[in-house]
């Protein structure tokens, strides 16, 4: 018990070391830089104003790794460590906007990685859910929605595989890594009349983004969108390779 204690503290302490324990604002220069990434997406005309506002509001440079605030706004999967990338900030915008999410939505993501997803979510609707497999990066995010005030994201460390019954069914879910088929739990957790956005296909490779709808009576209708490449869903669904 002493020996777990003590490696408990030390967990705790790498976060402190990692993140300041007080509340986090955005400086002027950087709500310049967001603020220009955002009118170029208004530009474009591609989101709608939901999501344009969600991530105006969000502090993208808060949840990047130390030494990589350059990369902030460049549109392209930065590193994060334990093999986990944070996603390009249009990509989210993207997903969220397929996803349409709605005030009154349970949304539940798979993949909290650096935490940036489930807050621009929380932007939108204050009932987010999140699973990482990776406990170190869970907590991290943990300590990063706490610092900015969004405590009411409830998130866990566990494999995503299995979704969360407990709080489900889920009106909306977003998978941010990629899966060689949609997982039954999953699909058994969405709603009638929900939507799921996932990655699906050769994990180590590309794959194809998914639009999933399940209309009321239960059956399924497939939207296959763009090719895309994210991080592979790992625990149960990499069984399979040997990984």
């Amino acid at each position: 018990m002493k020996k777990m204690l003590r490696m408990t503290g030390v967990v705790v302490s790498l976060v402190a070391m990692i993140l300041p324990l007080t509340a986090y604002q955005s400086s002027q220069a950087e709500l310049a830089r967001r603020k220009t990434a955002v009118d170029r997406y208004r530009a474009a005309g591609v989101f709608s104003e939901k999501v344009y506002q969600a991530v105006m509001s969000t502090p993208r440079e808060y949840f990047m790794p130390e030494g990589q605030n350059h990369m902030t706004y460049e549109e392209v999967p930065v590193a994060i460590g334990w093999g986990q990338t944070i996603t390009n900030q249009w990509f989210v915008a993207y997903m969220t906007h397929l996803l349409d999410v709605q005030a009154s939505d349970k949304v539940l993501e798979i993949g909290s990685g650096s935490g940036y997803q489930a807050s621009i979510l929380w932007q939108i609707t204050k009932k987010v859910y999140t699973i990482e497999i990776v406990s170190q990066l869970a907590a991290i995010a943990k300590q990063r929605w706490q610092n900015l005030g969004y405590s009411s994201i409830v998130g866990k460390a566990a494999d995503g595989y299995y979704g969360w019954a407990e709080y489900g069914p889920f009106d909306k879910i977003v998978v941010t890594c990629a899966a060689d088929h949609v997982p039954v739990y999953l699909m058994q957790q969405l709603k009638p009349g929900g939507v799921m956005v996932i990655p699906v296909g050769n994990p180590f490779d590309r794959q194809t983004l998914l639009k999933i709808t399940k209309n009321m009576d239960g059956t399924v209708r497939t939207e296959r969108l763009q090719s895309v490449k994210f991080v592979p869903f790992t625990g149960k669904m990499l069984e399979k390779y040997g990984k």
